[in-house]
């Protein structure tokens, strides 16, 4: 369909400073598209989409401003109506709008998810995504301390829409961050 990532991206480092918001919108790009490969969708599209999904949470932090202001930003911009449909689809708690297509569901799947294994890996002795396994993510799940803010039923909800078992899930993320590990920060010390 022919989004651009490179005006994307440019859109993303105006609204956004902080680094690690920065480094997670490019995780959640990596899963995105990891999952856009496996599916045999545009790849580019869903990876724009991954992109921007939090790209107004910086100027909009409160859930319900965030994501519809950016939504609205760019849609007047000329971003198609899909593109805000699925951005709008991560909040679905928030906007009402449940995810339905296969792309809406892997930003779901993959927005806590990735965000959720880069935690898991930077808690490593290596500092590494490369050396985690799934076993490792689904037992920080089980512990209510680590990410806390980071909503289990979400993760959960993920792999269900992925109709993936979690573990399956679990290890599609994980590969699809290391072919991105050093722009994500994650090779550590390996």
């Amino acid at each position: 369909m022919g989004l651009d990532r490179q005006a994307a991206w440019t859109l993303l480092a105006d609204w956004t400073a902080s680094d690690s918001l920065r480094k997670h919108a490019l995780a959640v790009e990596a899963a995105v598209r990891g999952y856009a490969r496996l599916a045999g969708a545009d790849e580019d599209d869903w990876g724009v989409v991954a992109l921007l999904h939090d790209f107004d949470y910086e100027r909009y932090p409160t859930l319900g401003d965030h994501p519809n202001k950016g939504c609205e930003h760019l849609r007047s911009l000329g971003y198609p109506e899909w593109v805000m449909r699925a951005i709008q689809s991560h909040a679905w708690e928030i906007t009402g709008v449940e995810p339905e297509t296969p792309l809406e569901k892997a930003l779901v799947a993959c927005d806590e998810m990735a965000g959720f294994v880069t935690a898991a890996s930077l808690v490593r002795p290596s500092k590494s995504v490369l050396d985690l396994e799934a076993s490792s993510v689904v037992k920080r799940m089980k512990d209510k301390a680590f990410a806390r803010a980071v909503p289990r039923e979400h993760l959960k909800k993920g792999a269900e829409l992925m109709g993936l078992p979690l573990d399956a899930h679990v290890t599609n993320v994980i590969t699809f961050l290391r072919g991105e590990a050093d722009a994500l920060g994650l090779r550590g010390s390996l």
